[in-house]
């Protein structure tokens, strides 16, 4: 077996197809609509009542095309085979409905939503009473080529909107690696940190044993601490990632650095940061993270908020969270999700043009460390992101 082939067999489902809609169920009424208009008002109609009642009976399977592709193309496309063998059996003409045009929908979801063998398999039941219909019904090669033009259009449709999903989904899934690693790499150095301190203790502690009974008392204490909030960081960043990568040794930016964010340029908003509450003795951790997030959230805002004055960074602390939030006051219609915002595709839209992944990235990074993070139009005008973290990296 070629290599392409295997590839496509063994192609999965995507996942998490969507359940059924309000247009899912509207469709299925226009279906039945049209159906009934056609067989009361169609004289031609060899078989009016077999047509009607066949026609009606498949339309309710509309409903499970995407959890059931195959399962409902083979029902759908087997029965007006089985149907058809049974009109030219007894010499009737086979079925011709306008209103069966509904099918055309069901290679489209076989495609997007089945498995590599599904798709194949479907492909060949849906072949039989294409081609029969193709035979018996004979109109000319021009009607033939143009109703098949119709069923591949309806694949390849179906193909080209699955391969855009796709390449956008391993896009998010890149961009939530990258975001660990850089996750992982300021835990690695958080560790460095507390071990370098540990090993500077021991080594005082030893130095003057002799002189000073109580130092290795006290150095002891200090390495208890250390070790313990060592071992609490290598638990976050061996549970966030392994990485080959070479590591920076760097200090990381936390919330003492958030005010560098603030200032004007002649060509955007101006920035205000305030922090209240108790914000000292955070995690290194939580306090890179703080950063990042509001350090993404201004870039997102001074690039895509149009005709935004402002944009406040707000942080606020107590005893167990700590809560920051990002506000511009940009054009409303550029920040509701029904316009061509680049930050919309952020939030994982299916059918959205891929812009970048930077809201992927935050709410990646909050969700690593026991928090959340959302973002999305305020009621008014403007954009808001809001994140919410543990004031402790989770073990």
């Amino acid at each position: 077996m070629s290599n392409p082939l295997r590839s496509l067999l063994e192609e999965p489902r995507p996942s998490a197809p969507p359940a059924r809609v309000r247009r899912d169920r509207a469709l299925l009424a226009f279906v039945v609509v049209c159906v009934l208009l056609e067989g009361a008002l169609r004289a031609d109609l060899a078989t009016p009542v077999l047509s009607v009642v066949v026609t009606l009976g498949l339309a309710p399977l509309l409903l499970w095309r995407r959890t059931h592709p195959f399962a409902v193309v083979a029902a759908t496309f087997g029965t007006i085979a089985v149907v058809d063998l049974g009109l030219l059996a007894v010499g009737a003409p086979v079925l011709d409905v306008y209103s069966m045009l509904y099918v055309l929908v069901l290679p489209y979801a076989l495609v997007r939503w089945g498995s590599g063998r599904e798709a194949v398999a479907g492909l060949g039941v849906i072949l039989v009473p294409a081609t029969m219909a193709a035979v018996v019904s004979w109109t000319g090669l021009a009607d033939a080529v143009g109703g098949y033009a119709v069923l591949v259009s309806s694949i390849v449709l179906g193909w080209a909107v699955r391969s855009q999903h796709g390449a956008r989904e391993r896009r998010l899934a890149q961009a939530k690696s990258e975001e660990r690693v850089l996750l992982a790499r300021e835990l690695h150095d958080t560790v460095a940190h507390h071990v370098s301190a540990i090993a500077v203790q021991a080594q005082a502690g030893r130095a003057l044993a002799a002189t000073s009974p109580s130092a290795p008392l006290e150095a002891l204490r200090v390495i208890e601490v250390e070790a313990s909030r060592t071992l609490a960081e290598m638990r976050a960043m061996v549970g966030v990632l392994r990485s080959d990568a070479p590591v920076a040794y760097a200090p990381q930016p936390g919330v003492a650095d958030l005010a560098r964010l603030a200032g004007a340029s002649p060509a955007g908003p101006r920035v205000e940061v305030g922090v209240s509450g108790d914000v000292a003795g955070l995690p290194a951790a939580i306090d890179a993270a703080v950063y990042r997030i509001a350090q993404e959230a201004v870039t997102n805002a001074l690039r895509h908020a149009r005709h935004a004055t402002r944009v406040d960074v707000r942080l606020t602390g107590d005893t167990s969270t700590l809560t920051l939030l990002v506000r511009d006051d940009g054009d409303p219609s550029t920040t509701d999700l029904s316009t061509t915002d680049p930050r919309t595709t952020d939030l994982g839209a299916a059918d959205a043009t891929p812009a970048g992944f930077g809201i992927a990235g935050m709410t990646e990074r909050a969700q690593l460390l026991g928090g959340t993070c959302q973002a999305g139009p305020c009621p008014d005008r403007g954009w808001a992101v809001t994140a919410t973290l543990p004031r402790r990296v989770p073990a």
